[in-house]
C-alpha cells in the first residue's frame, strides 16, 4: 500500500514538473518569437531609404562631428566665423580685394614696427618664421573636388539619357528652384544658407528623427499617389517611340 501511494506521489510530481517545463517552453518560445519579430522595428520608414545613423550618413570622422555638434567649440566657432564672413562681405558691402589689402597692410605694418623696436631694445632682430602652403593637403582638395566633379557630370550624362524620367524631373525642379534663389540673393548668401543649414538640419533631424521620419513617410505616399494620377493623365499619353507608318 505504502508502495502504491509512494508510485502515486511520484506521478503527481512528474506531471507538475512536466506541466512547468511545459510553460517555460511555451515562455522561452514566446521570448524566442519576441526576439525574432523584434527586428521589425528595423523596417521603419527612413527619409531617403536610410540604413546608417546619421553621423555615418554625413561620413563619420572630424566633418561628421562639426555638424552634429559633437564639439560645441568647433562648430561654433566656424557657424560664427561664417557668419562675421556673411555680415563683413553682404551687410557692410566689403570688398574681397579691399579685405586682403587691408589685411597685408596691417600685417605688414605690425611686423615691421615689432622688428624695428625689438632690434631697437635688444639689439637683435626676432626670428619671424616663413609661411608655406603644404603640398599635401592642395593636392589632396584638388584630387577630391576632380572626383566629385567627374561623379556630378556622370550622373548629368545618365539623366539626359531619358533612363529615369522621375530622376529627370526632380533634377529638372531642383534647378529651376536653384535660378530662383539664385536671382533674389547673392551667391555668397547662397553658400552662406547652406553652411548654417548644414549646421542645424542634421543635430536637428538626429534629435527628432522618428517625428520627421513618420511626417516623411505620410509625405511620401501622397507624392507617389498624385504621381500616379499625373503619369496616369500626361506621362501615358506621350509618345515613348517615332510613330509607325499608318497600314493602308
Amino acid at each position: 500500500m505504502a508502495d502504491h501511494e509512494e508510485s502515486k506521489s511520484e506521478s503527481l510530481m512528474e506531471k507538475v514538473t512536466e506541466k512547468f517545463h511545459g510553460d517555460d517552453s511555451s515562455s522561452s518560445s514566446d521570448s524566442d518569437d519576441d526576439k525574432k519579430s523584434s527586428p521589425l522595428k528595423s523596417n521603419v520608414y527612413r527619409i531617403f531609404g536610410r540604413e546608417k545613423p546619421v553621423h555615418k550618413v554625413l561620413g563619420g570622422g572630424k566633418p561628421a562631428d562639426i555638424f552634429l555638434w559633437r564639439d560645441k567649440k568647433i562648430s561654433g566657432g566656424l557657424l560664427g566665423g561664417a557668419t562675421a564672413i556673411w555680415v563683413l562681405f553682404e551687410l557692410l558691402e566689403y570688398h574681397l580685394l579691399t579685405l586682403v589689402c587691408h589685411g597685408l597692410i596691417l600685417a605688414l605694418a605690425v611686423l615691421f614696427l615689432w622688428s624695428n623696436a625689438s632690434s631697437f631694445i635688444k639689439k637683435s632682430r626676432p626670428s619671424i618664421p616663413e609661411v608655406n602652403i603644404p603640398e599635401e593637403p592642395v593636392l589632396e582638395f584638388a584630387s577630391a573636388l576632380t572626383t566629385e566633379t567627374n561623379r556630378a557630370f556622370k550622373v548629368l550624362r545618365e539623366i539626359a539619357l531619358g533612363r529615369d524620367l522621375k530622376k529627370f524631373l526632380s533634377v529638372i525642379a531642383g534647378l529651376f528652384i536653384l535660378s530662383t534663389l539664385g536671382s533674389c540673393c547673392s551667391c555668397l548668401t547662397l553658400f552662406y544658407i547652406a553652411f548654417v543649414l548644414l549646421h542645424t538640419v542634421p543635430v536637428l533631424y538626429e534629435k527628432y528623427e522618428d517625428q520627421v521620419d513618420g511626417f516623411a513617410e505620410k509625405a511620401m505616399i501622397e507624392i507617389k499617389k498624385q504621381y500616379a494620377v499625373f503619369d496616369a493623365k500626361v506621362l501615358s499619353k506621350i509618345p515613348k517611340g517615332p510613330l509607325k507608318g499608318k497600314k493602308a
